[in-house]
């Protein structure tokens, strides 16, 4: 007998949701539309908290800070930090691209998040402020992961670049195969327990990539998605 699969609720935004989900600690769904709107839900009722309105699509899924601040990245080229419980915007930080990157936070709070303007920056995920900056071959789509020893990993143009987290220096880069845009990264590192970093590329390869880092940072959001399954959930 076929299994009777049982709808629980459904909450309709006002274009294309790309974004994936991302949980509270208290359950609160975060997603984002291609209506520019990020949505807070309640994720048992599927009532709207609030809706936040960025100046373009909301491609990016949202990150969870430690202390419920949501960051998101929009097609206005713009990192937004958003008051998870009321939808209060507390800064923005302008990039040279659009922001279709999805933000990582490493065990200190910095933020790190890609843009079409081929940069990977850092910034403070209390003030918005930019800690460093990284130029890349090409636009990061990418999402960066963080290791346990604070390394940020992130593809680009045909290469996956492993970066300090504090200084922004790179520490090695490794290159993919293909003829020029056939080896482009836009998958995002998940990394292992064993700091081995997983990556897809356009030249139809999944490449497993040896690492110092020994696992995911103890962070908040060290990857797209929260963790190497993805859940999409906050630490409690």
């Amino acid at each position: 007998m076929a299994r009777v699969v049982v709808k629980l609720w459904e909450f309709k935004t006002g274009n294309v949701v790309r974004s994936s989900p991302a949980i509270g600690s208290d359950g609160t769904v975060y997603v984002g539309s291609w209506d520019k709107k990020l949505y807070a839900i309640n994720g048992r009722s599927g009532v709207k908290l609030w809706e936040f309105e960025t100046g373009g699509f909301v491609f990016s899924s949202p990150a969870i800070g430690s202390d419920g601040t949501v960051y998101v990245g929009s097609m206005d080229e713009k990192l937004y930090a958003i008051n998870g419980k009321s939808g209060v915007k507390l800064w923005e930080f302008k990039t040279g691209g659009r922001v279709d990157s999805s933000p990582a936070i490493g065990s200190d709070g910095t933020v790190y998040v890609g843009s079409y303007d081929n940069k990977l920056y850092a910034i403070n995920g209390k003030s918005g402020v930019k800690l460093w900056e990284f130029v890349t071959g090409s636009l990061v789509e990418a999402s960066p992961a963080i290791g346990s020893d604070g390394t940020v990993y992130v593809g680009s143009f045909k290469k996956l670049y492993a970066i300090n987290g504090k200084t922004g220096v790179k520490l090695w880069e490794f290159e993919t195969g293909g003829w020029f845009s056939s080896g482009r990264v836009d998958s995002s590192p998940a990394i292992g327990s064993d700091g081995t970093v997983y990556v897809g590329a356009k030249d139809k390869t999944l490449y497993a990539i040896r690492t110092d880092s020994q696992g995911p940072a103890q962070s908040p959001w060290p990857m797209r998605g929260q963790n190497a399954r993805h859940t999409g959930c906050a630490p409690k």
